[in-house]
């Protein structure tokens, strides 16, 4: 089996990658310059040259902020070219795995969404994310789509870095806690992926880590964990106005996991754990 990783450059990406190798499985990775997915029909174009059986499409527009400004661009790269991969996925007889976010969502209340829930995204990256599960799915009625939240890993920027970063310089610092939901590291989830793509089990999933949070109760046992007395002062989402409407409520029912035999993550407290480990061993 040969596996077609999109975004090999992001965190997600990288990851799936170093899972890839370490079980052996033939992975051909790719960026921006061999998909540049602005172009949707170049990246159709690479999988018909390729002929992966497996596609994991981790590559999107994630700047939600900036999102905003450019919707049509946005648009293009997690709407339209998820379409393209998935109708040459089809030509080509591939699996896909296209990676889908919480943001979908309207992201009120307080309970877990299920799957099948009704949608609202609030910005135009959640819009976009929902328009390319639509249009995955009008091309493969067997495809994986995998939401995930709150991203971190250990090729790129994410909050828990953001966090050590400022704690250099800060004894005490504003995080937002009316914000709920569930971080997912890359590594955790780039091990559910390549089991999923070794399955037959299509369907939508939820996959973060197990547990919730507040982005005041994450930044808090990061600094638990790294024994830095920073204080965190707990503020709400209107201290930190953004240009995108950020959700209040991500958090993400795993049932699908389980009712479909994956194992879901492992708890969030463990996953900073290793990830710190992770980062200690770099130097950081």
């Amino acid at each position: 089996m040969k596996v077609l990783v999109t975004g090999v450059t992001g965190q997600l990406g990288y990851d799936v990658m170093k899972e890839l190798a370490r079980r052996g499985i033939e992975a051909v990775g790719a960026s921006r310059r061999e998909m540049p997915l602005d172009e949707p029909d170049a990246g159709a174009s690479f999988i018909e040259r390729t002929r992966p059986g497996v596609i994991i499409h981790c590559a999107a527009y994630t700047a939600v902020d900036k999102a905003e400004d450019e919707p049509a661009l946005c648009r293009r790269i997690n709407s339209e070219a998820p379409g393209a991969i998935a109708r040459a996925a089809a030509r080509v007889g591939a699996k896909l795995i296209f990676i889908s976010t919480d943001y979908v969502f309207d992201g009120e209340g307080d309970r877990f969404y299920e799957t099948d829930d009704p949608k609202g995204p609030r910005n135009v990256y959640g819009a976009s994310k929902l328009a390319g599960e639509e249009a995955v799915r009008a091309a493969l009625a067997e495809c994986f789509i995998v939401r995930i939240s709150w991203v971190f890993g250990i090729n790129g920027k994410n909050f828990i870095r953001t966090m050590l970063q400022l704690a250099k310089t800060h004894s005490e610092l504003t995080v937002v806690d009316d914000q709920v939901g569930s971080p997912t590291y890359t590594a955790d989830l780039a091990r559910l992926l390549v089991d999923m793509a070794l399955t037959d089990r299509y369907g939508t999933y939820h996959a973060t880590n197990e547990g919730v949070c507040s982005w005041a109760e994450l930044a808090s046992e990061v600094f638990r964990q790294r024994g830095l007395g920073v204080k965190i002062t707990p503020v709400p989402s209107s201290a930190y106005p953004t240009k995108a409407v950020r959700p209040h409520n991500s958090r993400l029912s795993k049932a699908s996991l389980t009712i479909n035999n994956f194992v879901p993550l492992p708890p969030w407290q463990d996953a900073v754990r290793r990830y710190l480990a992770e980062l200690l061993a770099r130097g950081e």
